[in-house]
């Protein structure tokens, strides 16, 4: 070491030591390196972290303090408030700076501005680097330096900004030696529940930043080839369901990005002169994957860009949409007992694992905001608390494409039957058997309508409409209705 001074580095949303530009910095300064992680829950109101997540980042961090001490290092845990324990570590460590990873939401900004002032004023530099997104949410601008709000056009200005987000940081061989022996102890921070209903998520999923590699290693392997035709299907791991690592960073955007791009360079399945299928471009399953990856930053895009959507309309007029009040409906659609079996299926999936299908989410919130015509905002809020990936931008955007409120949203015209989507992503109802088992005994042609089958069919498969599983708590024909009622009620008052 050539300086007796150290540096904190400050894990957030980063949890991993590949591609971490903070990390990658801190080393090359030739200091002693920290590395620390502090829980202050209570500083992100409104957005607090939700159960499913704590109970993921549980886990993460216990993968992530294993991985520094096999590189010589440790993770020192605290629990407090931020800028007091950043103040205090640096005095007990005699740190002149700070590392750490933009986490791109509207809180983390303005406390990071806000740690910029006070760290300098007692002599400490704050540095944050770029890790968590492929392109600067606030540098991508339209021809009239307006952010975007269309998908498309966002997309397209990103890639001819730069095709090729860079070469992916190298994970470290070595630490500088560090052991954390002052910290608090992982189990005083109370991120596992009491009541041990998360045992779903840990038979789902093993969190931390070595199986985001493995998970990206099986995509690449197995199934990025037939992305575009199995992402839909919720029946089978058509997806690479690396959402919640990319959300906790324990794997970068820009590793997936990059591991995909040279996936397509090598196999290239379909270049340029590849003929016509139909008389259309063939799709390549690789590009498909890529632009969810672009999606995922366009979400950040708006919310940095328009930071009230993460509880408000991006449109202004649907400050004024009739939405209903009706616990007893909401509470039916959170426990999956609609009477919807496509639903049902996705609710249920959600509170056993921590993680729904996006087809499924798309329907589910469809059901929500136009069948029930209930608040946006409760179905995020549930999202936000049960999902294990649940990210803000992407919460957020998710839930106004659906309401029709938000950035390049669905119309609102456009309202899924449950029943047509179940039978065309679901033809033999090998999803919603596995969640709705007390259906599972209908044939096919029944499965996602039982209430149209005929009485004897229903008595053999044991399905008792009302006491064995709910009859629907709407009727789609009313419920769509209502819904376009609604919307021509808000265009008159425009």
């Amino acid at each position: 070491m050539s300086c007796d001074d150290s540096i904190l580095l400050w894990f957030r949303r980063d949890l991993r030591l590949d591609d971490n530009a903070a990390l990658n910095a801190a080393l090359a300064a030739d200091r002693k390196v920290i590395p620390v992680f502090i829980w202050s829950p209570e500083e992100e109101s409104p957005w607090q972290p939700g159960a499913a997540g704590n109970v993921w980042l549980h886990h993460s961090l216990i993968v992530l303090t294993e991985a520094l001490r096999q590189k010589g290092s440790d993770l020192l845990i605290k629990a407090g408030d931020s800028t007091k324990v950043l103040l205090d570590l640096c005095r007990k460590h005699s740190a002149t700076a700070v590392h750490a990873n933009s986490v791109y939401e509207p809180f983390w900004i303005e406390r990071d501005r806000s740690l910029e002032k006070t760290l300098s004023q007692q002599g400490i530099e704050y540095k944050l680097f770029a890790g968590a997104l492929l392109f600067d949410p606030f540098a991508i601008r339209s021809s009239q330096d307006k952010p975007f709000q269309v998908f498309t056009p966002y997309w397209k200005n990103c890639l001819l900004k730069d095709p090729s987000p860079g070469k992916p940081l190298p994970e470290p061989e070595r630490m500088p030696a560090f052991r954390a022996e002052s910290g608090d102890s992982l189990a005083s921070l109370s991120l596992l529940p009491e009541i041990h209903w998360h045992k779903g998520i840990l038979e789902t999923w093993t969190p931390g930043l070595v199986e985001a590699a493995l998970k990206l290693e099986k995509f690449l392997d197995s199934v990025v080839c037939n992305y575009a035709n199995s992402r839909d299907l919720p029946f089978t791991e058509g997806t690479s369901r690396l959402s919640p690592y990319l959300h906790f960073g324990e794997i970068s955007p820009r590793r997936v990005f990059s591991a995909v791009q040279e996936n397509l360079q090598r196999t290239n399945p379909l270049a340029k002169d590849a003929p016509r299928i139909n008389g259309m471009k063939a799709v390549n399953s690789g590009e498909v994957y890529l632009r969810e990856l672009g999606w995922r930053e366009f979400a950040h895009h708006v919310l940095c860009n328009f930071p009230k959507t993460d509880s408000e309309a991006l449109r202004d007029d649907y400050s004024r949409f009739p939405w209903r009040s009706a616990p007893e409906h909401l509470e039916a659609w959170q426990k999956g007992q609609t009477g919807y079996p496509m639903v049902d299926a996705g609710m249920r999936e959600l509170w056993h694992t921590g993680w729904m299908h996006n087809r499924v989410r798309m329907i589910v919130a469809s059901f929500l905001v136009k069948h029930l015509l209930l608040p946006w905002q409760d179905g995020s809020r549930w999202f936000w608390d049960t999902l294990v990936d649940a990210d803000l931008p992407n919460n957020s955007l998710g839930w106004q494409w659906s309401a029709g409120c938000g950035a390049d949203a669905a119309p609102y015209f456009r309202i899924f039957n449950p029943v047509l989507q179940g039978e065309k992503f679901d033809p033999q109802g090998k999803y919603v058997r596995r969640w709705v088992p007390e259906i599972s005994k209908l044939p096919d042609d029944y499965i996602h309508k039982p209430w149209a089958a005929p009485s004897l069919l229903l008595q053999s498969a044991r399905v008792e409409l009302g006491k064995t599983y709910p009859a629907p708590i709407v009727e789609h024909a009313m419920a769509r209705q209502r819904a376009l009622s609604a919307l021509s009620q808000l265009r008159e008052k425009v």
